[in-house]
């Protein structure tokens, strides 16, 4: 997958910056840990660590072509052979077997417009020698991130990642107001980062730098479409999509796997990809969860039965990652989990376990297929089936989410008052609703369901994924998603929500469309989210941690908390506030304090 960063400048020269352009690609040796280079010419200076999946010995980068053009490219386009014999007819000659060439001699016979030819993942940056000028683009659905911080005078620095950014000494590390409404909003705004100056390209986003400027064309966004196929020919569209999808993503030149969390959409990638050959599968479960299991709204059963169901069916090469509290609960580990994904949650052990399981997989594979985002396409999460949530005049995951705790609870009255994170989510949100394409003579359900999809496919969606990305890089683990191409996206973003519920389940359309490939117990299966742990005794280490925090009296986040709530909370017995909903508020405090310490932050509110 790799990692990018680079430094335009149109009023010095950059040929003499080496050390720092190499400072900026290094802060990414995790993601790319197999090699490095560097391009300097007066105006621009281009990086590139790489994580090298296809055409091992020859995609190096950043990567020239004819003194015309150079790319520096993070990802995987998936129909690059078929855009390979079409370039090769037209007289292009190749020097390698990689994607990476295919994206830049496309350019030079397409120009911009070869981003309207790629199906894939991907987010690169593309110096154009005669021009002079940048071109930073980003996938459709925003798979690989790409940031960019302009500078005075018309320059700008960019990288996949912020810590990239922030290595440069004219980048200031700095959150403000709007970036700590960002966190304890739960819902990530296209375009913004946490950081003060610093912005995050657009799914779908081509933004091009000269020296007149900086200007940015959206070249796809969902549109609305009208759905004229009935019911049965949608499940074999569905169907079909996925074999070719699923066949294109198996393509690599290092060893694939699976993450099968006994779900349906982990399954059927698993049963998928096995119509193909063998494929390696993992998955990961908290030691004596199984047996100590608490049904709760969220979750209605552990994922370790269905996920031995799915073995014995569909006989995959599988291994179990088990995982226990203390190192959960290690401070180390979350200031880990926090140096790769520089973004604070309060599901911090749900992060620190997704960390570890592509700790675990590291050595084995260096590809892995994930069902992230079948929620927001087909519609599988519960917020999308309950009423109160359906209806309510903001994000439908904050109802179901916030509903007994929020993520500043344990910060000041002051703070929280200045912030005004409910009106701060109210904008965001008739934002968001403001954009979404709608067909003519639809009903009111069948309009309201069309937000609702929208919302999640372009403010919810983006969290998981900048998580996803940014913790198996840290372990330099490339994650393919299949049910992010963009030709699924399109096609089920436009089928009626009666279709997509048909049954009277969620995900109808996925589990009719692959219903001959895995046992009754999975496709029977209701929706359970990734697993989180019930240990109490990972709530009383949270506790302890933060008690620890406080008498320290030198933590960056002491002085945005609610010193009070904050007694309260660790004067309550043991077991009160080790309960889920506290543990949460607890989680958010410590996840802040480890990133405002790990990026050396300045707070501006």
């Amino acid at each position: 997958m790799c990692g990018i960063a680079g430094w335009v400048d149109f009023t010095g020269d950059l040929t003499g910056e080496r050390a720092v352009a190499s400072a900026m690609t290094e802060t990414m040796v995790l993601r790319g840990p197999d090699s490095a280079g560097v391009w300097l010419a007066p105006h621009a200076a281009l990086g590139h660590r790489r994580l090298a999946v296809i055409d091992v010995e020859g995609g190096l980068q950043p990567m020239t072509a004819e003194e015309s053009a150079v790319l520096t490219y993070s990802g995987e386009v998936y129909n690059f052979r078929e855009l390979r014999t079409q370039l090769e007819a037209k007289g292009h000659r190749f020097r390698t077997r990689s994607d990476t060439e295919v994206v830049l001699r496309g350019y030079l016979e397409w120009g911009e417009d070869v981003v309207d030819r790629l199906n894939g993942i991907y987010a690169f940056a593309l110096w154009d020698i005669r021009r002079e000028e940048l071109l930073l683009v980003r996938d459709r659905m925003g798979v690989k991130p790409l940031f960019h911080y302009p500078l005075p005078g018309g320059g700008l620095l960019f990288g996949s990642e912020p810590k990239a950014i922030l290595a440069h000494p004219q980048a200031r590390r700095t959150v403000d107001a709007d970036g700590l409404r960002e966190i304890f909003t739960i819902a990530q705004t296209p375009g913004l980062s946490l950081y003060k100056g610093m912005h995050e390209v657009r799914p779908g986003e081509v933004v091009r730098v000269r020296r007149t400027g900086l200007t940015k064309r959206r070249y796809w966004k969902l549109e609305a479409r009208e759905h004229t196929d009935d019911l049965d020919t949608t499940v074999r569209t569905v169907r079909g999509l996925l074999d070719d999808i699923v066949e294109r993503q198996l393509v690599s030149d290092r060893p694939l796997c699976s993450l099968l969390s006994g779900g349906l959409d982990s399954s059927a990638l698993t049963a998928l990809a096995l119509q193909h050959g063998d494929i390696r599968s993992f998955a990961v479960d908290f030691a004596g969860y199984a047996e100590h299991f608490t049904p709760d709204e969220m979750r209605g059963s552990p994922d370790g039965p269905f996920v031995q169901d799915a073995v014995r069916h569909l006989n995959p090469d599988h291994t179990d990652t088990l995982l226990d509290t203390a190192e959960l609960t290690d401070p180390r580990l979350r200031a880990d989990v926090m140096r790769a994904w520089e973004y604070p949650q309060f599901s911090g052990d749900m992060n620190t376990s997704l960390y570890m399981l592509f700790r675990a997989i590291q050595g084995h594979s260096t590809v892995a297929l994930s069902g992230e985002s079948a929620d927001e396409v087909f519609g599988g999460y519960a917020w999308f089936h309950l009423p109160r949530a359906v209806q309510a005049p903001t994000f439908p995951w904050l109802v179901v989410m916030m509903q007994k705790q929020r993520p500043d609870d344990l910060f000041s009255p002051q703070l929280r008052e200045q912030l005004d994170v409910t009106a701060y989510e109210k904008d965001r949100y008739q934002e968001a609703l403001a954009e979404v394409p709608h067909v003519p003579r639809a009903s009111a359900r069948e309009r309201r369901m069309r937000e609702i999809s929208y919302l999640h496919l372009s403010r919810f969606v983006n969290m998981l994924l900048d998580r996803k990305d940014r913790l198996s890089m840290a372990h330099g683990l490339e994650v393919r998603v299949p049910f992010c191409d963009h030709r699924l996206v399109e096609y089920v973003f436009n089928t009626p929500w009666a279709f997509k519920t048909f049954d009277g389940r969620e995900k109808s359309l996925l589990r009719a469309a692959v219903s001959d490939l895995l046992p009754a117990s999975i496709l029977e299966r209701r929706k359970s989210p990734y697993p989180a742990t019930q240990d109490p005794g990972y709530g009383k280490a949270l506790r302890g941690t933060l008690s620890e925090l406080v008498a320290g009296g030198t933590a960056p986040v002491l002085p945005l908390l609610d010193t009070d709530a904050v007694q309260r909370l660790l004067a309550t017995p043991a077991e009160d506030s080790a309960s889920t909903v506290t543990r949460l508020s607890m989680e958010m405090v410590l996840d802040l304090n480890a990133w405002l310490q790990s990026q050396a932050l300045d707070v501006e509110v």
